[in-house]
């Protein structure tokens, strides 16, 4: 009896997924896959191996080890391995797309902030996570648009310490919101998903209502900010007209009586 349709032996398994036949035998005997079915001594595999091996590598690939990737695998017998892989693709192409890094002259950077070249500002920004000096002239923005509404902050008027001090204010404040939402995704989505079995017709709708959680999330963040930041500025430019003398509002208005006009009363 040979090889069934769809089967092939631990050679061309190898030459599958891209390892050798060496690393194929030893995850074997690790028990990271299920064994072959035997036809005397050889062995037969089928897709189910191919997307264990593949599982195997992309873990490899980020970094755990090999024991690390035995006890995960262990702990997880339930999901199944091209669930796995549409997880861990999701993250390989994050939702959203990937960021590309910009390499820019320190020069250039100081430009777009309306400073002097400094040293102390780059190198502040490289401990955010911000930006990555590529050599004593240059720097490559690992958050290019963030950097650069940074820079244009402090174009407007804003201090270096000030920009600084918003960026952690931002990301600490951003980073609670993206876990609230988060959260609320993993109770009433995730949770509910496995309550029922994680039945396979409605992976793709999991899968896609995660694809789309951060453009869904997105614009709702954005439409609350935008409306937050209008009232937050018209209650800041009331109190700072109502406290106007009444020669910088004639300054400010050329009003011949000193009155705000349509500004005040």
């Amino acid at each position: 009896m040979s090889a069934r349709h769809g089967e092939m032996t631990i050679d061309e398994l190898a030459a599958r997924v891209g390892m050798t036949v060496r690393n194929v035998r030893a995850y074997a005997t690790r028990g990271l896959m299920a064994a072959p079915r035997l036809v005397g001594r050889k062995g037969y595999y089928s897709e189910e191996h191919v997307a264990r091996l593949a599982l195997v590598r992309d873990l490899l690939d980020r970094g755990y080890t090999l024991n690390a990737v035995e006890k995960a695998l262990a702990e997880n017998p339930h999901v199944p391995e091209t669930h796995a892989l549409d997880l861990l693709t999701l993250l390989t192409r994050p939702v959203g797309g990937t960021v590309e890094p910009e390499e820019i002259s320190v020069e250039t950077l100081a430009e777009l902030a309306g400073i002097e070249h400094d040293d102390d500002f780059v190198a502040r920004l490289e401990e955010r996570g911000l930006l990555v000096r590529v050599d004593p002239d240059t720097v490559r923005l690992l958050r290019p648009a963030l950097v650069r509404a940074g820079a244009q902050a402090m174009r407007l008027g804003l201090g270096k310490e000030r920009v600084l001090d918003l960026f952690g204010q931002s990301q600490d404040l951003l980073g609670r919101m993206a876990g609230a939402y988060v959260e609320a995704f993993r109770d009433d989505v995730w949770r509910r998903f496995l309550g029922e079995g994680m039945p396979e017709e409605k992976w793709p709708a999991l899968v896609g209502s995660i694809e789309t959680l951060l453009p869904v999330v997105s614009q709702a963040v954005l439409a609350s900010f935008r409306y937050e930041l209008a009232r937050v500025i018209e209650q800041a430019l009331a109190e700072e007209l109502g406290a106007l003398t009444g020669e910088q509002a004639e300054a400010l208005f050329g009003g011949d009586d000193g009155s705000l006009g349509s500004f005040g009363g």
